[in-house]
C-alpha cells in the first residue's frame, strides 16, 4: 500500500534580483519616457472632451494604475507599446475610489483638472509614503484663491466652485515652497478658469515645463514655465493633442552612475543635459569623463574621488538620486558627505548598504560615507523606489552575488531595469521563488 502525503501549499515568495557582481559594462542604454511626468500628462486629458495622445509613455506599474484611476471617472483608456490615448469625453464621476488613489498619490493631481472641468471634485487623500510626508496643503491653498470652496472630511478632499457657470477665477497664489505636485495641480485648474492665473514661487523643474508644453500644444495659454513665476491666461476649452513625453531624467542619471560604479564606458541616450544639470556637474567632480553628442552622452569613469552633496530642488541635486549616488561614493578615494533636505525618511538605504559592507556613519539627515575597496555581495531590501536602483547599482559594483528584494517599489519607476542592464554588460536575473 502506498500512502501518498498531502502537498503543503508553497509560500509565496516575492520575487527578487540576484545580481553577480564585477562586470563591467559597454553599449548603449536607451532612456525611457520619464513616469513623473506622463502621470501629470495622464491627468490633463480630463480638461478637454477631445482625445489626448501621449508618446513614450514607459511601462511601468504606476502608469498602469493611473491609467485605472482615470477610467474611474469615465475616461476612455487605451494603450500600446509605448504610447496611451485617453478620451475625457463622457467623464461620468468627479469622485476617485479611495483604493484607486492610496496605491498612487500622483492621482491627487486630477482635482485641479477636474475642478476646471466639472466644478466638483472629491478625492481621498493620498495614503502615507515610505520616504516622509508630502502634504497637499499647497494644493489646497492655491484652489482656494481660484475660487474654489474646499473642506477636508475624514481623509477625503471636497471641492467645489461657487456660483453660475461654476468656473473658477483666475488669482495671485503664492506658494509657501515651490511644490513640484501643487505648481501642476493649479497649472491645469488655472488653465480653464477665467482670467489671468500668477504663480508666485512655482517649481522649476523640467516636469512641471513639459506640462506647460503639453497645455500649450491643447491650446492653452502658459508662459514662464521653468521660472519661479508661472502665468496662466484660462481659455473657454481646450482641444486634443499628439505629445511626446521628455526623457527620464531619474532613470538616465541611474544609467549614468551605473557606469560609474562598475568603472565602465556606456552612452546613454535619449537625454537632455540641461535637465540633469547638477548631477551632471557631480559625476565629473568625482572623475568621470562626459561627452554630450546632441541626443545622448557618453560617460568613462575610472577611479572615483569623494566628494559633498546636498539635496535640493531643481536646478540643485535631485533627492531622486540621492540613494543611487551614494552606493557610488561608497565604492569612493575618500569620504563623501551626504545632506538630504527633501524627505525625512529618505536615508534608511544606508542600513542596506552597511550590510554590503559599506561605511557610512549617520547624524541626523546627514551621511558620512568612507569608500571602501570592495563592496560584498549581500541580502538586501529597497524601502523605495530609489533605495531599490541604489541596492542593483551596489549590486553590479559588489563581489559575489547581490538579492535585491522590494520590487515592487523597483517596478514603479524602471522599466525592465535588468534586462537593460543585461543588454550591456550586467548578469542580472529576476527569480519568483
Amino acid at each position: 500500500m502506498t500512502v501518498t502525503a498531502a502537498v503543503a501549499p508553497q509560500l509565496m515568495v516575492n520575487p527578487r534580483l540576484e545580481i553577480l557582481g564585477g562586470h563591467r559594462l559597454s553599449g548603449e542604454l536607451r532612456v525611457s519616457g520619464a513616469k513623473n511626468s506622463a502621470l501629470v500628462l495622464m491627468a490633463a486629458c480630463l480638461l478637454s472632451t477631445q482625445p489626448l495622445r501621449l508618446r513614450n509613455i514607459p511601462p511601468l506599474t504606476d502608469i498602469a494604475a493611473m491609467g485605472e484611476i482615470l477610467g474611474a471617472f469615465g475616461v476612455k483608456v487605451e494603450r500600446g507599446a509605448d504610447w496611451i490615448e485617453l478620451d475625457g469625453a463622457h467623464l461620468t464621476h468627479s469622485t476617485a475610489p479611495y483604493e484607486l488613489v492610496n496605491s498612487l498619490r500622483a492621482s491627487f493631481f486630477c482635482i485641479g483638472p477636474l475642478l476646471a472641468r466639472l466644478g466638483v471634485a472629491k478625492i481621498p487623500l493620498p495614503g502615507g509614503c515610505q520616504i516622509g510626508s508630502r502634504p497637499v496643503i499647497e494644493h489646497v491653498r492655491g484652489l482656494k484663491a481660484l475660487g474654489a470652496q474646499v473642506t477636508i472630511d475624514h481623509g477625503v478632499v471636497s471641492a467645489v466652485v461657487p456660483g453660475r457657470g461654476h468656473r473658477l477665477h483666475g488669482g495671485h497664489i503664492h506658494l509657501e515652497c515651490p511644490s513640484v505636485g501643487a505648481t501642476e495641480t493649479l497649472m491645469m485648474a488655472a488653465a480653464l478658469a477665467d482670467g489671468e492665473t500668477v504663480i508666485h514661487n512655482a517649481a522649476l523643474e523640467p516636469e512641471v515645463v513639459d506640462l506647460a508644453s503639453l497645455l500649450i500644444a491643447m491650446g492653452g495659454k502658459v508662459r514662464g514655465a521653468g521660472t519661479p513665476t508661472i502665468t496662466i491666461v484660462g481659455v473657454e476649452r481646450l482641444h486634443g493633442a499628439d505629445y511626446a513625453v521628455i526623457p527620464d531624467r531619474i532613470e538616465a542619471g541611474t544609467f549614468l552612475l551605473a557606469a560609474a560604479i562598475t568603472r565602465s564606458e556606456l552612452r546613454v541616450a535619449p537625454l537632455i543635459p540641461d535637465h540633469l544639470g547638477a548631477v551632471l556637474s557631480k559625476l565629473e567632480e568625482a572623475g568621470c569623463s562626459l561627452e554630450a553628442d546632441g541626443i545622448g552622452m557618453t560617460i568613462r569613469a575610472d577611479r572615483i574621488e569623494a566628494l559633498d552633496l546636498r539635496t535640493q530642488p531643481f536646478p540643485g541635486f535631485p533627492t531622486d538620486l540621492q540613494a543611487p549616488f551614494m552606493s557610488l561614493l561608497a565604492t569612493a578615494s575618500g569620504t563623501s558627505m551626504v545632506v538630504e533636505t527633501i524627505f525625512e525618511n529618505r536615508l534608511q538605504h544606508v542600513a542596506e548598504l552597511q550590510r554590503m559592507g559599506a561605511s557610512i556613519r549617520m547624524q541626523g539627515n546627514t551621511a558620512f560615507v568612507e569608500g571602501v575597496a570592495r563592496l560584498s555581495g549581500a541580502p538586501v531590501q529597497g524601502t523605495d523606489l530609489r533605495a531599490s536602483a541604489a541596492m542593483v547599482l551596489a549590486g553590479l559594483a559588489a563581489d559575489g552575488t547581490t538579492s535585491v528584494q522590494g520590487l515592487e517599489f523597483l517596478d514603479r519607476g524602471y522599466a525592465d531595469l535588468e534586462g537593460k542592464l543585461n543588454s550591456v554588460g550586467a548578469v542580472i536575473r529576476r527569480v519568483h521563488g
